[in-house]
């Protein structure tokens, strides 16, 4: 799933292009692509668009007083619409402008999941962005480690919770915990100052390398080409101290770490349980 860094940088490119362009229509292309029904996506028509922004993992496509609040999901991508076919493949949504462009939000995949929202007013606190922690890039170490006490759990799940910190996902989950040096499966209530310091840091540091990555791209990467020292690279030698990068796999992802960087040399249990091996 596209995470911060690949979010708010679509969101640049589409702002670059498309401001100021005035919306003609819009046109669900599948009958799960709206997901509320007030204020209808007519009451946006005729406005031009101020700015393509992003909350979290949600792309925020602001028509005046009304926005288009759009997840992508798993397999969906946002993108110019050249052909503008009547039955495209993958079609979820369409947004037409006056001078003849549009966007096309496609999502590849049987799941079908990813969505429209439109909201009117101040869209902080409405439906699907209700809930949401802060920008994960935002805190500081006195915030992180609040909310690290007030949220007990493994530190891999807590890192992928949106309504701890939003933005972050798999990838930079496993990276930020690299770049701390810290376990994936570390109880954040018992993070000491100093290692919650070094996380805050590498949440900043994660997030900003991935942007200055997306920033060269013409379009939004796939999970495949984005940059890591871990996600993805299992088996293969730790850039930083040369041991094998090890996984534990769970159905819908799976956790990536150097044992010697991050848990003292010992490796974790490759089933659902997390356990050292002895």
């Amino acid at each position: 799933m596209p995470e911060l860094p690949e979010i708010q940088a679509h969101a640049e490119r589409l702002t670059a292009e498309y401001a100021g362009a005035t919306l003609q229509r819009f046109q669900p292309l599948s009958f799960v692509a709206l997901k509320t029904a007030v204020p209808p996506p007519d009451a946006a028509y005729g406005r031009t668009l101020d700015a393509v922004g992003r909350r979290g993992k949600y792309l925020l496509a602001r028509f005046g007083g009304h926005t288009f609040v759009v997840h992508l999901m798993q397999g969906g991508r946002l993108r110019p619409d050249e052909k503008q076919a009547a039955k495209p493949r993958f079609g979820v949504a369409r947004w037409r402008f006056e001078d003849g462009r549009a966007w096309l939000l496609t999502e590849q995949g049987t799941e079908r999941k990813a969505g429209v929202w439109v909201l009117a007013g101040e869209v902080e606190g409405q439906s699907p962005l209700a809930g949401l922690g802060p920008e994960a890039d935002t805190l500081g170490p006195l915030e992180l480690g609040a909310r690290l006490r007030a949220q007990p759990m493994r530190l891999h799940g807590f890192l992928r919770d949106q309504q701890a910190l939003a933005g972050l996902g798999r990838l930079l989950a496993n990276e930020v915990c690299w770049t701390a040096r810290l376990s994936p499966f570390t109880p954040t209530a018992k993070l000491k100052e100093p290692e919650v310091e070094a996380l805050a840091a590498a949440i900043g540091q994660c997030v900003n390398d991935g942007l200055a990555y997306e920033r060269t791209r013409p379009d939004m990467s796939s999970s495949a080409d984005r940059p890591g020292a871990v996600h993805r690279r299992t088996g293969e030698a730790c850039p930083r101290c040369g041991d094998t990068v090890r996984a534990v796999e769970y159905r819908s992802y799976v956790v990536c770490y150097c044992p010697t960087c991050q848990t003292g040399g010992k490796v974790l249990a490759d089933n659902t349980t997390s356990k050292f091996l002895k």
